[in-house]
């Protein structure tokens, strides 16, 4: 049974560690990104007050193509414009452009969340996203089994002895022991983003499975087409008189006719960093169609709300941060290494002496 257990670790390594290699580098550069995207002003200090923000949304949402706004939060002082598919740029938060860009190429901070997310393929990459997550959860599990045989010749390291495959193989079983429990609520909040099937066994010790899924389902909504020049102040302003201590988030223009202009926000005791608090406005009228209190939802949905904010470092504080820092590097050193010892170091056969020729008869 363990000799199996042990040949599923090793070849599932090989044939998916360097994916899980590489989503640990680019989840740990995107849990820094705040600190490198480099526009001016994307340091400068919150102001959600309703003026302000008012303000810079009718500024930007009268750039032509604009189709919605990601608002500056206390990480990042901008506010980000999408305009078309995959245009867009960043503003100030008084609405004044700072920065844009034609494609998501030309911003490293989009394509390495696109490659982190979709793997550059869309739905067909989170599928290969989820299955590599699953699988990190059955490294985790069987790595910690396999490890209990030789835990008396426990030795820890941050790089092995040598280069060699013996003394490599011994450093990814001491370094994926010791970085087991980080790793652990890595891969399994990651892939609960992705597998909602997953998702709903984790969260089922908090209410009822199909309660949370349909709370989690996106409410659907039929307005009018969208009016040439729709009243923003009036639909912040409602906005703020029914969650008066929430955030701003994100406002999305209808993408067909008949989908309601859609507003999220963060209130204080939402990890979520957009929030999931959310208002749905007629398109033509801006009157409210609906209106969605995140802290009124199932608990099993709230549960689900806070994978995001653990698995992105977007609550926590710096402690948390260094935490899963190093939980991404390990990631990405075990995966790599894993690959590298399983394609290019794996064991010579054995050559076994040749039998001694007969002696002839005589």
């Amino acid at each position: 049974m363990m000799k199996l257990l042990d040949t599923l670790h090793r070849w599932t390594g090989g044939l998916i560690g360097l994916v899980l290699a590489l989503m640990g580098l680019s989840g740990t550069i995107l849990l820094y990104e705040h600190r490198w995207i480099g526009v001016p002003g994307s340091g400068d200090p919150l102001r959600g007050d309703l003026a302000s923000v008012t303000t810079a949304t009718e500024k930007l949402m009268a750039v032509p193509g604009a189709q919605g706004i990601i608002y500056a939060d206390e990480r990042f002082g901008l506010h980000q414009l999408r305009i078309g598919k995959e245009a867009g740029g960043y503003a100030s938060q008084s609405g004044e452009i700072a920065a844009r860009w034609a494609s998501q190429w030309e911003r490293p901070e989009l394509w390495i969340f696109d490659f982190h997310h979709h793997l550059f393929a869309g739905d067909s990459g989170e599928w290969v996203i989820g299955i590599a997550g699953l699988c990190g959860l059955f490294f985790v599990i069987s790595g910690a089994i396999l490890w209990w045989r030789t835990r008396g010749t426990f030795q820890f390291r941050l790089w092995p002895k040598r280069m060699s495959r013996p003394a490599i193989v011994m450093h990814h079983r001491d370094l994926g022991i010791l970085a087991a429990p980080l790793l652990l609520i890595s891969v399994v909040t990651g892939t609960m983003m992705i597998f909602r099937p997953f998702a709903m066994v984790m969260v089922a010790p908090f209410g009822s499975p199909a309660e949370t899924a349909r709370a989690l389902e996106p409410p659907k909504y039929k307005g009018g087409p969208l009016a040439e020049k729709p009243d923003y102040t009036t639909m912040l302003a409602e906005a703020r008189r029914r969650f008066p201590d929430a955030e701003f988030r994100i406002l999305s223009l209808p993408r067909k006719d008949g989908d309601p202009i859609s507003l999220r926000m963060k209130q204080p005791a939402e990890w979520l960093p957009n929030g999931r608090t959310t208002i749905a406005f007629d398109a033509a009228t801006g009157e409210v169609l609906a209106a969605r209190d995140a802290l009124a939802l199932p608990s099993g949905a709230q549960a689900f709300n806070m994978a995001f904010p653990i698995h992105a470092s977007k609550v926590g504080g710096w402690t948390w941060r260094i935490l899963l820092t190093i939980s991404g590097l390990a990631m990405t050193m075990l995966g790599s290494f894993a690959v590298w010892t399983f394609w290019f170091r794996r064991p010579k056969p054995v050559k076994r002496p040749a039998k001694k020729a007969a002696l002839a008869s005589t």
